[in-house]
């Protein structure tokens, strides 16, 4: 027998998902627009790299960690990407998503950003290391 309580759960996580998925989706559309500001897109273009990426802060192996980066930071940066966007914008990027689901794919781009993203956080934490104890 099936704990309803249980089922409960898993279908509402499910319903999670499948509302982050529409939102990442609608923030892709969002960036591409024109009238979004320079800096929701470069934020939008981080969040939805990272979220695409096959690369993680964390990786997925480390019990716990692995997985709490992925439901803590996504979620976060896609709260603050959505409030970035103006709503005109956000609203268009909904109803377009919508009306066509599309497949987020993993993207090669997006994990050589990411990869990006790291070596320059490893260079600047060098800097400051080196500028501290040279």
């Amino acid at each position: 027998m099936t704990d309803p309580a249980r089922a409960g759960l898993w279908a509402r996580l499910r319903a999670f998902a499948r509302h982050l998925k529409a939102e990442l989706l609608a923030l892709s559309l969002a960036a591409r627009d024109p009238r979004t500001p320079w800096y929701a897109r470069a934020w939008a273009l981080l969040v939805l790299a990272y979220a695409l990426s096959p690369i993680d802060l964390i990786p997925d192996f480390i019990p716990v960690l692995g997985q709490l980066d992925d439901l803590l930071l996504v979620p976060a940066g896609l709260w603050v990407a959505l409030r970035l966007i103006p709503p005109e914008v956000l609203a268009d990027a909904r109803r377009e998503a919508a009306a066509h689901p599309q497949k987020l794919a993993r993207s090669a781009v997006g994990a050589a950003l990411i990869v990006l993203v790291y070596v320059a956080l490893v260079v600047l934490a060098w800097a400051w290391w080196r500028a501290r104890n040279g």
